[in-house]
């Protein structure tokens, strides 16, 4: 049984405070949980070994996807292809951050790779600060964890200038370059996690400025810009998929943007190889029975429980549950039917004496920095809760 510890919580007026608004979920509950997840020294240390070696994994996966074109087979729109492939070809194109979502890890089940949120993904802000925070709140020692997620984004914003090269050099090579964070206005969680990561780049040292999306300015030659202030770099809190379905002149003004040079979108448009879920059946041709991986194909697995999932969606949306009988277990309706479906062999999460089941969620910014947990039921939806965790025996 998975080993959880009860501790005060956080209160509202402190969450406000750091600027954690959306705590409490629309049926008036926490969404933050009262308790930690216990996890020993060596299963933090496995997690940051296999999600290390899961994103070697992926670099690998997505390479063999452009040189054989199988953008289709992903369910990527035909107007991001010429970006993803540009993108991918020159290293100034630099993955900022993600998280990848796991099954097992603890309570003795061997660690599954679920999908892997590579662009966009969401408990950023409960990962990096308020987990950690529950810490501080209740006196116990703020190393317990695993968590150097906000560091990590510091570092990695300065290889966008050294690359490869070592990050104490960033003063060096940095030449006053700007960066422009954006998200869709209306939206309180978007806009504070937009800026937790804008305030890690001002601390990297970068000059930066916020502005909701329909107030950024685009121009194939002169890049992008807010009011008359041109942004070498954009950081844009908004899915490549629905820019490419939504707002096809912007898909095609970026690609041009990009031509030009005229700027560097964050993150970058190959990360859509790696955020599509089908991308799991790519990994499974080329890792075949890999321990981290689990059975994916673009057929149901007949004969064992699997799991039917859409290319792209979120928080558990359009996701079925089948046993071997094909006989539906479990199911969520959502809106995101119109892209292909993908089936995943079913791995049960552990679970905690009250019978509700943990998902891990680590997060990688050059290297895996920092773990979380949700807790739902089956299927994990949005109102699955966030569980930090502490290290101990």
């Amino acid at each position: 049984m998975l080993h959880v510890k009860k501790l005060k919580p956080l209160s509202e007026d402190f969450l406000d405070s750091i600027g954690f608004h959306w705590h409490t979920d629309g049926d008036n509950t926490p969404y933050v949980s009262d308790a930690l997840v216990v996890v020993s020294s060596d299963e933090a240390e496995a997690y940051y070994e296999a999600v290390n070696e899961l994103y070697d994994m992926f670099v690998r996966g997505a390479q063999h996807v452009i040189d054989n074109n199988l953008f289709h087979e992903l369910n990527i729109p035909f107007t991001l292809v010429e970006l993803i492939k540009q993108s991918w070809e020159n290293d100034v194109h630099w993955h900022l951050y993600g998280r990848f979502d796991l099954a097992g890890g603890v309570d003795s089940k061997p660690i599954k790779l679920i999908e892997f949120n590579a662009d966009t993904p969401t408990s950023l802000f409960e990962s990096a600060i308020v987990q950690w925070a529950i810490l501080k709140a209740n006196h116990m020692d703020e190393e317990s964890q695993f968590n150097n997620i906000y560091e990590a984004l510091k570092e990695n914003f300065k290889r966008l200038v050294v690359l490869d090269g070592e990050t104490e050099d960033f003063s060096k090579y940095y030449d006053g370059w700007k960066i422009l964070f954006s998200c869709v206005k209306g939206s309180i969680e978007d806009e504070n996690t937009t800026k937790l990561l804008q305030n890690a780049a001002n601390e990297a040292g970068f000059h930066t400025d916020f502005a909701f999306v329909d107030e950024v300015g685009f121009d194939a030659k002169e890049g992008i810009f807010k009011g008359d202030e041109n942004f070498e770099y954009w950081f844009k809190l908004i899915p490549w998929e629905e820019i490419a379905l939504q707002e096809g002149d912007l898909a095609l003004m970026l690609r041009e943007i990009m031509e030009n040079q005229a700027a560097i979108v964050l993150n970058p448009a190959y990360t859509l190889i790696f955020q599509s879920k089908a991308f799991m059946k790519i990994l499974w041709d080329l890792f075949p029975e890999h321990p981290l991986l689990l059975e994916t194909s673009y057929e149901p697995l007949h004969g064992k429980k699997y799991v039917q999932k859409r290319a792209f969606g979120r928080e558990g949306a359009n996701t079925i549950i089948y046993d071997e009988n094909d006989e539906v277990v479990e199911e969520k309706e959502g809106g995101y039917e119109h892209f292909n479906a993908i089936y995943q062999e079913f791995v049960e999460f552990p679970k905690d004496s009250e019978g509700s089941y943990y998902q891990a969620g680590v997060f990688f910014a050059y290297e895996a920095c920092g773990l979380g947990f949700r807790k739902g039921g089956l299927i994990l939806d949005n109102y699955s809760k966030f569980v930090g965790h502490v290290i101990g025996e």
